[in-house]
């Protein structure tokens, strides 16, 4: 939690960034607890800037980590969100006046809920997703929480499943309706934007093979994954491996550099890559963040990292987008779509190191598997495109009823 002294610096640039609202306009502010949550606002706030340019956009967090993603917004207002206090939220609604606050896929902060529904500000839930184990549903968080949800205006789940858990939860009936997952529309574009003049193809070189693009690697799921890699690279002399870390720090970099070493694998840092693309490498350990939705367009098949690990399996989706069979470790039950996956033929879970090797092996010998499994994998993201557009539908109405229509063109 962060300190006393800290929450007031963030209380006084609140009230500072006061200067920048113009009350004549109206404010839709999205909140998005982490990065992961702010994947799926980005698309939602370029789409009302693009559709309602006189608009203003604020977006707040909460997590540290999100600091930077935060920063690289198009919004107006911009801030951590410091904590769920009344006076915390006396400062924002007074300093920015909002319109509408929407909370992103399922953290409904309490006190700023009841203290902007007392205000008239209207309240949203976006993206909105609940597990059939959370631990929401229990009678403690019931009880914290109930009130909270039920008086969301409008609240756009991700699938039926989601909108029936939600009113379980406390969600009005009338107010949620099935608007799917903004981060298939996410995905999609990035996925798009890698034409084959993209910087990254650039990358692979003129060389030809199989390349395996394992992204957002933990040390839990490197110690099952290199070993497979080991011998799916010997099996495979012309196979190459880019490994993405979740942390790129010295101390992440260093183990997976004296293993290739140790392998007699030529290994190449990323930032070296991208200086001297002639460079030969078997092994691309990318040493910064930002590009792994990029990189997965020169896979074949991909790894997601996490399933090995307590912090969560990572997006699946955005191999998915590529038409790249994915594999991942066992621990994937609260990732939706990895189930999805799983359960259409594009995803494929694996255990151990034997496993991993078997089905890497699989997806390079039979091509009609590789691409079956791919065909899927991207199916699954296009069945969820258009959720952005259903969610403005869903933000639009409850701005206009804040003000009226000719403040609203």
């Amino acid at each position: 939690m962060r300190s006393l002294r800290a929450r007031r610096g963030v209380l006084d640039r609140i009230r500072e960034s006061g200067a920048a609202r113009d009350a004549t306009r109206p404010l839709v502010w999205l909140h998005a607890p982490s990065v992961g949550e702010g994947l799926q606002a980005r698309p939602v706030l370029q789409a009302l800037r693009a559709a309602h340019p006189d608009w203003q956009l604020a977006y707040t967090y909460f997590s540290p980590s999100a600091d930077a993603f935060a920063r690289k917004l198009d919004v107006d207002l911009c801030e951590v969100l410091p904590f769920d206090g009344a006076r915390e939220a006396r400062v924002l609604l007074d300093a920015w006046k909002p319109d509408v606050l929407a909370f992103v896929k399922l953290d409904v902060w309490p006190v700023l809920t009841e203290t902007a529904h007392s205000r008239g500000v209207r309240t949203a839930l976006v993206s909105a997703t609940l597990a059939p184990n959370s631990g929401r549903q229990g009678a403690w968080a019931g009880a914290l929480l109930r009130d909270a949800y039920a008086s969301l205006d409008a609240v756009g789940a991700i699938s039926t499943d989601d909108a029936a858990r939600l009113v379980e939860l406390g969600v009005q009936r009338d107010r949620v309706e099935v608007t799917g997952d903004t981060r298939m529309d996410q995905v999609w574009a990035r996925a798009q934007a890698v034409t084959p003049e993209h910087a990254v193809r650039a990358l692979l070189g003129s060389r030809s093979g199989p390349v395996l693009v394992c992204g957002s690697t933990w040390p839990a799921d490197e110690i099952v994954l290199l070993p497979a890699v080991q011998a799916w690279l010997s099996a495979n002399p012309t196979a190459r491996v880019i490994i993405a870390p979740h942390e790129p720090t010295a101390g992440h970099l260093q183990p997976i550099e004296r293993w290739a070493d140790q392998q007699a694998l030529s290994l190449t840092r990323l930032s070296q890559a991208e200086t001297s693309p002639s460079t030969p490498w078997r092994v691309l350990l990318v040493d910064r963040v930002g590009i792994l939705g990029e990189l997965y367009a020169l896979g074949t098949i991909a790894f997601v990292g996490g399933g090995f690990h307590d912090a969560g399996l990572h997006s699946v989706l955005e191999p998915a987008a590529f038409s790249l069979p994915v594999i991942f470790g066992p621990r994937h039950s609260n990732a939706r779509e990895a189930g999805e996956l799983v359960a259409t033929g594009g995803a494929f879970a694996a255990s151990k190191s034997e496993q991993l090797r078997a089905l890497l092996n699989d997806f390079t010998r039979n091509e009609r598997l590789r691409a079956e499994a791919g065909a899927s994998a991207q199916s699954l993201v296009r069945s969820g495109l258009g959720s952005t557009q259903r969610v403005i539908s869903l933000l639009t109405p409850i701005v206009a009823r804040q003000r009226p229509l000719t403040e609203n063109r």
